[in-house]
């Protein structure tokens, strides 16, 4: 048996996330499939972060076990033809010791959220953006980020539906900055709470339009209430950039 560990990319907008359900279309699931159909057997696949409907993947990180040897690149190829027309993709694939866990093992994770902040609608990148109308001041996000980074109990930015044990979460860094005609929120962390990068990302929207200061962001994070954040940003503008594993990366 072999252990792979598979750097995915992916669409999010046709799946009802990464996570396996009952009469709906996952990520997990075609992944699953598709490797079944590659080498006749059945895999588990897991992965570092969970992704909700509609979130996208650059780097997720999987890992899987199979029986049957084969090189490198024919894991790959074989899986992404089973792939198809899914716009699903393993990018890279390595070979693993037993014991790593894609999930477990990982040491930070980097979501990135994108905004369109111009009049006219997306085209190209419909699907793939959050579209604003109005000139956002970047400024102004940044520096009211600087709130959320740190040991806190984000009990405001978590989901209601949230599993995790505790509210409390380390953020490394938060970034905003203007990429062109896209404003970019840059969020890092050994781990996040559900929902927790889109609740940031629609209340720094509130201040980018002129309607919060960093004050209203330090006080909606003090209130530890759900009902003090401002709105979960739309799924279409998530990311999961990458997942960081020790000094190897």
């Amino acid at each position: 048996m072999t252990k792979y560990k598979a750097i995915v990319e992916y669409n999010g907008g046709p799946y009802a996330g990464w996570q396996l359900q009952e009469g709906h279309l996952t990520v997990q699931g075609v992944i699953e499939a598709a490797i079944e159909k590659f080498c006749g057997e059945p895999a588990i696949v897991r992965a570092a972060g969970r992704t909700d409907s509609g979130v996208h993947a650059l780097g997720q990180v999987i890992d899987f076990t199979i029986d049957k040897e084969v090189k490198l690149d024919a894991v790959r190829d074989g899986v992404n033809y089973h792939l198809k027309p899914n716009p699903v993709a393993l990018v890279t694939v390595e070979e693993v010791d037993e014991d790593f866990s894609a999930r477990f093992d990982a040491t930070e994770r980097h979501y990135l959220y994108r905004i369109l902040d111009r009049r006219a609608p997306p085209t190209v990148t419909r699907g793939l953006v959050t579209h604003i109308t109005k000139a956002l001041d970047v400024e102004a996000m940044h520096h009211a980020a600087q709130a959320l980074v740190g040991n806190h109990d984000f009990t405001t930015f978590r989901s209601s539906s949230c599993q995790s044990k505790s509210p409390v979460k380390t953020v490394n860094r938060i970034s905003v900055s203007r990429v062109g005609d896209e404003v970019h929120i840059n969020v890092s962390a050994r781990s996040f709470l559900h929902n927790q990068v889109r609740s940031f990302a629609g209340t720094l929207l509130k201040v980018g339009e002129g309607k919060w200061s960093r004050r209203d962001v330090e006080q909606a994070l003090k209130a530890k209430d759900r009902t003090a954040c401002g709105p979960t940003a739309p799924p279409e503008g998530l990311y999961l950039v990458r997942v960081d594993y020790g000094s190897e990366d």
